[in-house]
Formats: C-alpha cells, structure tokens, sequence
C-alpha cells in the first residue's frame, strides 16, 4: 500500500509499507524484579470507529482509527509479525513515544530514536525502561495520573495508543527489493535441485491462526456518549531489547506513509459500542504456570540495544496508584522458558490528532 491507507485484515492493522500490527493479550507481570518475555494469549479484537458513528463518542470520531477493547490493568504487547518491507514504526502511548519519552512527533530522529525497525523488532512489549529491558504496557483508565502520558507530561488528553509507518524512500527501497528478488531467484533454484517432500495423509487441517471470531448480534443503537477513556501505565520489567537502527536516517522517507490512532475501550462500554461480547478476563498466571506452559527469551546477537532515556526510566508501575497486585505469581521454572532466534477489509478513516 502507498496510498496512506489503513486496513483491518482480520484482527492486524495493516498500514502502508506492508507494515502489520496485531495487538496480543498476555500475562501481566509482578511489578518487581526482572522477568521473561510472557507469552500470547490470543489476539485483541479490533474494529473501525466510523463502523460505530451512532454510539462512539464524538471526539473518537473526529480522530478517526480503531478500538480494542481492555480490561483494567490488563496487559498487551505489539506483534509486528507478517511485515514485508522495511518499515520505521512510530509506536506513542497517549501521544508520548515509548521508545524515546519524547512528545509524538511527525518527524523521526535519530538522537533520541523515536521509532522500532521492522522487521527486525519482531514485537514491543512495552516502554523501553532500562538497558535490556522494558516495562509491560498495562491498560488503566484516564484520570488517575497513572498513564505514561500523565506521568510525563502532566496531563491526560489523548489515551489510547498512537501508531505512524515511514517506509524506505524510493532509492533505497527499490535497492531493497532488487536484493530480496536476486534471494528468492537463488531460493527458487535451490528448492528445484533438491527431491520433493513426502506426501502425508489421514490428518486433519489445522485451524488458521487468527480465524475470524463468530459474528455477534448487533445491539440496539445506543446515543453517543463520553466513554470510559482508557491509557496506557506500565506494569512488571522484562528482558527485551529494542533495536538500534543501523541505517543512516536519510534511508527513510521524510513524510509517513500512515497513520492510525487506536482507542482503548472498557469491556462494557465495548458491548454497549458494537453490540459484541468482550473477550473473556484474563488468565490466572499462576495456573499458567503451574501447567508447564512457555514463557520466552529473545536475542539477536547482530543487533544493538538502544540506549534507556531518562524520562522513561522514571514512569512508575500502576500499582502505586491502582494498590499492591494480589494476583497470585508463580516464576517460571528455567525449562520453561524458550530461547528465540539466536539463543484486508475497510480502510480505517484517520482524523485530526
């Protein structure tokens, strides 16, 4: 796509540049100490705005974008899986960029970088907090002070999270694709010299990964009104780097390619916006645990971790607003954990924010 559009594919975000951007739903850490990457438990639903523009608050429509919904102090991490191009990623947590801690910019930078690459960020988990680590994005309601945005900035006026795509430009783009077409040329080759593969029967299909959900009866429409706003605070440490990137910032293009604003929404005002049941409560991580199930560790050896800045070093968990975490924990034992790697439908209408 280079038209600037948008699209939901399903439950993926697909901005310009073959970028994609699935919302995942996961454990939520303790707030203390040092943890394992959680694993994925299902993707977040999500839907366009202007689907909904009889029950969707005025102020959602004027931004435009989409909307998930959240439970309070439910965890969430950003899989860019499935992006085909080289992309830079501006991810903002009410208008603040959590890599950086510098205000939303329409501008990348390279000397506080305010973007991931993809696709060698295969997925952000939260605000890049210290050296190797992040802090668990954790959704909380506007309000409370509790947010990025409103230990940052002082104040709480956009929520929701803010994603905007810059491609290569042209020249170093059309390089790009001339290096990936000479691979897949030498791939060809190598897959005709070797013998074909056995021919296996009796078994049946598995399901697709991110089947649609069964469609739900539409709700009475209901008259707008202010919904409960939600942002994002953090949660619990975890071992993640984020990627320096290697490329000089004259390989991207200057202007994005797009641009989506995603709404957080409380799971009863998403049944009253849309008419759809909301996902189930989150599990238990202590019986996640206790059932021997992965937890993950990913490393790229040729990569460089950026540099913590000290804004985002200081943004303090939601418990010292929301009160101590009394969900039972359980640490995963080291089998446990999984060493990674080296160890289309409408387009989504934008608006002004």
């Amino acid at each position: 796509m280079t038209d600037g559009t948008v699209r939901i594919d399903g439950s993926t975000l697909r901005l310009p540049g073959g970028v994609a951007v699935r919302f995942i739903r996961t454990l939520r850490l303790p707030e203390t100490g040092t943890h394992p990457l959680p694993p994925g438990l299902g993707e977040f639903p999500v839907r366009r705005v202007a689907d909904h523009p009889g029950t969707v608050p005025p102020q959602w429509l004027a931004r435009g974008g989409v909307m998930l919904p959240v439970y309070l102090r439910e965890a969430m991490w950003l899989s860019f899986a499935g992006t085909t191009e080289p992309a830079a990623l501006q991810v903002g947590v009410g208008k603040v960029c959590a890599i950086s801690g510098r205000p939303w910019s329409d501008r990348l930078s390279a000397r506080a970088q305010n973007y991931v690459v993809l696709p060698r960020q295969p997925w952000l988990d939260g605000i890049k907090s210290g050296k190797g680590t992040v802090r668990q994005f954790v959704a909380v309601p506007l309000g409370l002070g509790a947010t990025v945005e409103g230990q940052v900035t002082g104040e709480e006026t956009w929520g929701g999270v803010q994603l905007q795509t810059f491609p290569l430009n042209d020249r170093e783009l059309a390089k790009w694709r001339e290096a990936r077409a000479e691979e897949e040329r030498r791939r060809a080759e190598r897959a005709r010299s070797m013998p074909p593969p056995p021919v296996a029967f009796g078994g049946a299909m598995p399901a697709a990964p991110g089947a649609a959900a069964p469609a739900y009866a539409a709700a009475p429409a209901a008259a707008p009104r202010r919904a409960a706003a939600m942002g994002l605070g953090v949660g619990g440490s975890m071992r993640q780097e984020v990627y320096q990137d290697d490329r000089p910032l004259s390989d991207w293009a200057e202007q994005p390619a797009g641009r989506v604003f995603v709404h957080l929404v409380t799971p009863p005002e998403w049944r009253r916006i849309t008419g759809e049941a909301p996902p189930p409560s989150p599990v238990d991580r202590a019986a996640y645990t206790r059932a021997g199930l992965p937890w993950f560790d990913y490393y790229d050896e040729d990569a460089q971790d950026l540099d913590p800045t000290g804004t985002l070093k200081g943004v303090k968990p939601v418990g010292d607003w929301l009160g101590d975490d009394h969900e039972p924990w359980e640490p995963p034992v080291p089998q446990q954990v999984q060493h990674l790697k080296d160890a289309p439908g409408a387009p989504v209408e934008d608006g002004n924010w």
